[in-house]
C-alpha cells in the first residue's frame, strides 16, 4: 500500500521555526529517523518529496511549497481519489491543543486551520488521518493559555520557538510524532490512535 505524509507549514526561510511549522519541522524528523535519505524538490507536485518503505508499505514524505492556505494544490497531485485518501495522513500544528502533546484523528473538519481547509476541498473528502500537534502555551495548572483575538493568533502562530526549554520539548514531541507516525503505517490508523491519544 502506499501512503503519503504530509508536513504543513509555510515555504521560505522567514517561516522555518515557526510555530505554524511545526507540521513541517514533524516530517523532516520523521525522514531523518527513518533513513529515507532528504528531500528533493518537485516540481510537478510543487512540494519538497522524499520517499522510503516502511514494513511492507511505500511511503511518500510531502512538504507543499505552497502557502498554508494553498496545501491543497501541492496534495491533490497524489492524492487523486477518496480510496487513495484513507491512506493521507496530514501533520500540523493546533492551537487547541497544549504546547508537548500530539492526537491522532480521522475523518474530522478542519477544526478552522487553513491548511486543513486546503486539503479537504482539494481531495474532496475530509476522510484522511490528521496527527495534529499542539503549540499552545499552558498555566502551571495545565490549562491553555491560547491568544485572543484573530491579530494575536496570527502573530502567536508565525513566531519562532524561542526558549531553549522550547527545542527540547520539540526534540522530544517530534521522537512521539514519529512513532506515531510509524505506528499508522504499520499498525494501521485505528491501533495507532489507541496507542498514542
Amino acid at each position: 500500500m502506499k501512503f503519503v505524509i504530509v508536513g504543513l507549514g509555510n515555504p521560505g526561510e522567514e517561516y522555518l521555526n515557526t510555530r505554524h511549522n511545526t507540521g513541517r519541522l514533524a516530517v523532516v524528523a520523521f525522514d531523518v529517523s527513518q533513513e529515507f535519505g532528504g528531500f528533493i524538490d518537485d516540481r510537478k507536485t510543487k512540494s519538497d518529496i522524499s520517499k522510503g518503505v516502511i514494513g511492507k508499505h511505500s511511503v511518500t514524505l510531502m512538504l507543499p511549497n505552497t502557502f498554508m492556505n494553498k496545501s491543497g494544490s501541492a496534495v491533490k497531485n497524489l492524492i487523486t481519489s477518496v480510496k487513495a485518501a484513507q491512506r493521507l495522513v496530514v501533520v500540523y500544528d493546533d492551537i487547541d491543543l497544549p504546547f508537548g502533546s500530539i492526537r491522532l484523528s480521522f475523518g474530522r473538519g478542519s477544526g478552522g486551520h487553513k491548511g486543513v481547509e486546503s486539503i479537504i476541498r482539494a481531495v474532496k473528502t475530509k476522510d484522511f488521518v490528521r496527527v495534529r500537534i499542539g503549540v499552545s502555551p499552558t498555566t502551571p495548572g495545565g490549562k491553555i493559555k491560547k491568544p485572543k483575538g484573530e491579530q494575536k493568533v496570527y502573530d502567536f502562530l508565525l513566531g519562532e520557538f524561542t526558549k531553549k526549554e522550547e527545542e527540547d520539548t520539540l526534540k522530544k514531541l517530534f521522537k512521539t510524532t514519529s512513532a506515531a507516525l510509524e505506528s499508522i503505517v504499520i499498525d494501521g490508523h485505528v491501533k495507532a490512535m489507541n496507542a498514542h491519544n
